[in-house]
């Protein structure tokens, strides 16, 4: 696992490194800029971006492509956690240790910044450096803003926040999982599938892959809210139950909620293990997700 995470940070730090050079190019005289770095550059993991490289690994495709793509995830990803910690949302003050985007500056600035994130990662999907067919661009496109979308991560956060205080079903939760954290995800595997060309079902079969390690993060994410150290986390744990959250733990209990992430994790690598021995970063990958503690 130690080698796993120097290849982990190594990711993080070539994604920073693509990104700090990305952001020269835009307006120097834009007011967002500064807390769209605060936003981004907030010291998280860029696990997004790993999947996408481990992923694309399995099908030689060149480093350098898989990390412009993880990128412009992280640029949606960090939109989204800028407008979650938002008073009108989930209203929390700390994100990874820092004051959260809307209190280092203000809530008009933390949205204007995220929505800026959120159309800078399509900015980079279209760029001339990134070396893709003009049909290959479009279908990377057009999948990342369905899953970002009401249909997606947006559509998932709307119900999150939609059914707090209010009982549901274990497939409703799930569902509000797989959008709200699972089409990201999804987004990071299946893309390789998009630069491939692969047909239907094997693209198909990479976007399954990617919204089981979506559901593992997030559930993942739930028990750290429910029995992390929120020095370690970053940030006040033990959270979801006080807001009322719908969440697998608030409706099954803790200990049902770890046999249904293993068993899930299971049936992940025998999907994964599919492709053979040049999936072993992406399996542990998954192994990662189920041993973080923040």
């Amino acid at each position: 696992m130690k080698k796993f995470l120097k290849k982990l940070d190594n990711i993080a730090k070539d994604t920073n490194i693509f990104l700090s050079k990305f952001f020269p190019k835009q307006n120097k005289k834009s007011n967002l800029i500064e807390p769209m770095k605060y936003g981004i550059f907030s010291g998280g993991k860029r696990f997004r971006s790993a999947i996408i490289v481990n992923t694309g690994k399995i099908f030689n495709i060149k480093y350098e492509k898989l990390i412009a793509i993880g990128a412009a995830v992280e640029c949606i990803h960090s939109y989204s956690l800028i407008h979650d910690d938002l008073p009108s949302m989930d209203n929390d003050d700390l994100r990874r240790g820092k004051p959260a985007t809307h209190k280092k500056f203000n809530e008009f600035t933390a949205i204007l910044a995220g929505n800026s994130l959120l159309t800078l990662a399509f900015e980079i999907l279209s760029s001339k450096k990134l070396n893709f067919s003009p049909k290959i661009k479009n279908d990377l496109i057009k999948t990342l803003a369905v899953y970002s979308g009401h249909s997606g991560l947006a559509g998932g956060q709307y119900f999150d926040l939609s059914y707090e205080n209010k009982k549901i079903s274990k497939k409703k939760i799930i569902d509000i999982q797989i959008n709200k954290t699972g089409k990201l995800f999804a987004f990071c595997c299946e893309s390789i599938g998009i630069i491939k060309g692969l047909n239907y079902k094997k693209r198909n079969m990479l976007k399954k892959i990617g919204l089981e390690i979506g559901l593992l993060f997030q559930i993942t994410d739930d028990l750290i809210d429910y029995k992390g150290d929120a020095k370690i986390a970053g940030k006040p744990t033990r959270v979801d139950k006080n807001k009322g959250k719908q969440t697998l733990i608030n409706l099954m209990g803790y200990n049902k909620t770890l046999i249904f992430v293993n068993n899930l994790k299971r049936k992940t690598t025998i999907n994964i293990k599919k492709y053979g021995i040049k999936s072993e970063d992406l399996l542990q990958s998954v192994e990662f997700i189920l041993n973080r503690k923040f």
